[in-house]
């Protein structure tokens, strides 16, 4: 938890000095075009930075950096344990720049410094140092041979890597995929979103003083038709991965088979239920983990529990619970310690959300909290969070990622129409189960067509667990040993003796 005041931060950041042009075989450039785009505040609307639009020969020139120091071994041949070391020193170096990077964040993208600063940045780091960690852990295999052969099973790093990365953890999606990336010595050329772009930007030059060489890290700020398009369909880029919605996901795996096949891993949309039996252990604990499944983050949490599917019989008592729960989820200013809830990551995001409010009242859902833009002196763009009860799950804010704090309630009478109706969406990002019956839990749990699911409690695990999607929430898997699988190649050899 900061103890700097609104001030402080307030103070800090008209201070802040920041970087706008990409990073390409370890120094900041311009875009070769010298286009930019103005980086712009949702928390009031004051302008931060030009930032260098990159484009397709900023993509070439960060694909032949990365490619000429994965061919070198500078960083792909060096031992596990020098590599590990850097990749603890890079997650250090994001502790000791903490504030900076935090304020970076929420000036960028519009959430709580206190989130920023107490979960992201720790967070962001963590993913670096546990992957490094673990990089001298990971054997390769001995094949069952005849006495007089010898069959190896090694993994090798899989080449030059290009992350697309999500605007709303920014640094913490783009650390997921780094720490495997680089720990397994790839080289990597990583496209922040252009509407959080900042710390991304910031970070390749700390992983320079962390002692990783130029040209494994290249960072490439800029849009995604022009840039991410041209590394998506780069000949010499080996893989792909992205974090961000299922629309651009399936654009990515035309992008491969148009060019040279490289592997595409997707973490994508979703729609999670959040499923409270009338046995539920604890019905104001699952109120207020309601509450904050889809207010925190202001909403844009890719598994966010944004369909709450509660038990009929005790609907009338636990829908007030939510509400209420949700009153202490109040958006303001996110440089204010105090705040819980920021702003939307720009107008755009804004106008969404708010379309899909209206989508609510047009389809004859009920609004039972929130449903307005406020704050709007401010500059910002703040959005009430919102509840809409007497949602059936044919209705658009039951079936689209709104990527906002829209709440639909749902309901149900048995546990397998809580499963069928959980089922019925596109996406199977993750889950919740609130029960005190044990059998009920796993077998619900079993049935739910998701990659991640929570019992009595909503969004837990750490980086020991890997994070993923069924259906069209992707493929692949972020944070765990399992991510690893997506950044190395599996190598067969076989000797005679």
């Amino acid at each position: 938890m900061t103890t700097l005041t609104h001030a402080d931060w307030e103070k800090r950041a008209q201070a802040l000095k920041i970087e706008g042009r990409a990073f390409i075989n370890g120094e900041y450039t311009d875009a070769a075009s010298g286009a930019t785009f103005d980086c712009i505040s949702p928390v009031d609307g004051r302008f931060l930075a030009k930032v260098a639009s990159s484009d397709v020969a900023d993509a070439q020139r960060a694909v032949e950096s990365a490619r000429a120091t994965f061919e070198s071994g500078v960083w792909s041949r060096l031992a596990p344990t020098k590599r590990k070391a850097a990749m603890i020193r890079f997650a250090a170096l994001l502790d000791e720049n903490k504030e900076e990077l935090a304020l970076l964040e929420t000036l960028d993208m519009g959430k709580p410094i206190s989130d920023s600063y107490g979960i992201d940045i720790p967070g962001s780091a963590r993913a670096l140092s546990w992957s490094g960690e673990a990089i001298d852990k990971l054997y390769d295999e001995v094949a069952a041979t005849p006495h007089d052969q010898l069959g190896l099973v090694t993994r090798e790093p899989i080449g030059v890597v290009a992350a697309i990365v999500p605007w709303n953890f920014p640094l913490m999606m783009a650390c997921w995929k780094l720490g495997p990336a680089l720990s397994s010595g790839n080289s990597v050329v990583l496209k922040p979103s252009e509407k959080s772009p900042l710390t991304a930007i910031r970070v390749a030059k700390l992983a320079i003083e962390a002692g990783i060489p130029a040209g494994v890290l290249n960072v490439l700020p800029g849009y995604g038709h022009t840039v991410g398009k041209a590394l998506a369909l780069h000949m010499d880029v080996d893989t792909v991965v992205f974090t961000g919605s299922t629309k651009i996901a399936k654009q990515l795996l035309v992008y491969s088979g148009e060019s040279n096949m490289k592997r595409v891993w997707l973490e994508a949309g979703g729609k999670s239920p959040n499923i409270v039996f009338a046995d539920a252990p604890d019905l104001k604990a699952a109120a207020e983990s309601a509450a904050s499944a889809i207010a925190f983050n202001q909403g844009e949490v890719c598994t966010a529990g944004s369909r709450l599917l509660v038990e009929r019989s005790i609907k009338d008592k636990f829908l007030p619970m939510v509400i209420e729960a949700l009153k202490v989820w109040k958006p303001g200013n996110p440089l204010d310690p105090a705040t819980n809830v920021g702003a939307l990551v720009d107008t755009q995001q804004m106008n969404t959300v708010l379309s899909y409010i209206e989508a609510g009242h047009t389809d004859g859902a009920k609004l039972v909290a929130g449903g307005k833009r406020i704050l709007q002196e401010t500059g910002g763009t703040y959005v009430e969070p919102t509840i809409f009860d007497g949602v059936t799950n044919a209705m658009k804010i039951a079936q689209e990622e709104i990527f906002g704090p829209v709440l639909s309630v749902l309901t149900f009478d048995t546990a397998e129409e809580a499963v069928q109706i959980a089922n019925d969406t596109p996406y199977g990002l993750a889950a919740a189960v609130w029960t005190s019956d044990l059998s009920k839990a796993h077998l619900t749990a079993r049935a739910l067509r998701a990659g991640s699911v929570w019992v009595n409690q909503y969004d837990g695990g750490d980086m020991t667990a890997p994070f993923g999607g069924f259906k069209q929430s992707g493929n692949g898997r972020d944070k765990s040993l399992h991510a690893f699988d997506k950044y190395t190649e599996l190598k067969a050899t076989w000797i005679k003796l």
